[in-house]
């Protein structure tokens, strides 16, 4: 990793941890000093905090696709329980990440962008449930609609747990075996 990213990659690590700690409330001084790094310098990266929030976005928008956006199984019903369980593994693995999915998907600053920065990753997973589909495996019905409730109940599910912390193999085949069995035919 050359300098500029290092320094970039530094600066949204230091506002992710501030953020989840402290809200957006944060100020630019302290997430420059958590990176350290001067505050001006900060502004070479992001030119203002709402293009810095957007970049820690971005930032949990690529890891989520990386983890999840994977070569389909040739059993389309297989590939969507592959699915689930990683998901449910990158929601349970990082409780800071969790949290910071979690808190920056409930902010009105980044609703009116997560369309275009989550786009692909949700027209990936809504994929998956049309070629499912498509195999008579799923259900009929809106596959955007469901695979938002399934993801919204992974999500909410660990919002309720004690603590973020990571799930076991066994709970990850369990909550993929509950998104299946809620959509299977």
């Amino acid at each position: 990793m050359d300098m500029t990213s290092d320094k970039r990659e530094r600066i949204l690590a230091a506002a992710q941890r501030l953020v989840v700690r402290n809200g957006l409330q944060c100020s630019m001084a302290a997430i420059a000093d958590e990176a350290g790094v001067a505050t001006g310098s900060l502004y070479n990266y992001f030119d203002s905090k709402e293009a810095l929030v957007r970049g820690l976005y971005e930032r949990v928008a690529l890891q989520m696709s990386e983890a999840l956006m994977v070569p389909a199984d040739p059993d389309p019903g297989q590939t969507l329980r592959n699915y689930f369980s990683r998901y449910v593994h990158f929601i349970g693995e990082d409780e800071e990440r969790a949290k910071l999915f979690s808190y920056l998907d409930n902010t009105p600053l980044i609703s009116s962008n997560a369309v275009w920065i989550f786009g692909p990753f949700v027209t990936h997973g809504v994929q998956l449930i049309v070629q499912a589909q498509a195999a008579g495996m799923v259900r009929p019905g809106s596959a955007k609609l469901m695979m938002s409730f399934l993801r919204g109940a992974v999500r909410n599910a660990l919002k309720r747990r004690d603590g973020y912390g990571a799930f076991s193999e066994e709970d990850r085949q369990l909550f993929a075996q509950m998104c299946w069995d809620a959509i299977k035919v």
